[in-house]
């Protein structure tokens, strides 16, 4: 298996590599991403999915892998949690991801984090989705 060889402390992983870890198919390709994931830890490496990968990975296990929303969440929380795999842009998407799992199916999981990149810049949201005016300083239109 391979360790990076760059002197970055940082790894990040591609949409395909966590959608591995997560649905633990195809199995050699599985098995390949737990290894790495392991080995680079064990270097003293942090492994870590951009928000862009965790919405890419939700998608793809609803749309692809037929996984019903609330537990493609309830996956990719629990991935983020488990200290193999972290957020690369800090705890915000855990947070989003939270929220998600506890609110009602709208605003979803990716409007709810749209919201969360934009508050963090402290910008409005403004949309015509209405029930995105459950989210804090939201202006719907």
């Amino acid at each position: 298996m391979m360790v990076v060889s760059s002197p970055s402390a940082l790894v990040g992983l591609d949409t395909s590599v966590v959608l591995r870890l997560l649905v633990g198919a195809p199995p050699d390709q599985a098995r390949a991403a737990l290894a790495f994931v392991r080995q680079n830890l064990g270097a003293g490496r942090r492994v870590v999915a951009s928000d862009l990968v965790i919405s890419e990975a939700y998608f793809a296990l609803h749309a692809h892998y037929e996984v019903p929303k609330p537990e493609a969440v309830a996956a990719l929380l629990e991935m983020l949690r488990s200290g193999l795999v972290g957020p690369a842009d800090g705890p915000a998407i855990t947070r989003v991801l939270e929220a998600a799992a506890r609110a009602p199916a709208k605003p979803g999981f990716v409007d709810r984090l749209i919201h969360a990149q934009y508050e963090r810049m402290s910008a409005s949201l403004v949309t015509f989705e209405r029930a995105a005016a459950r989210l804090a300083g939201t202006i719907v239109l």
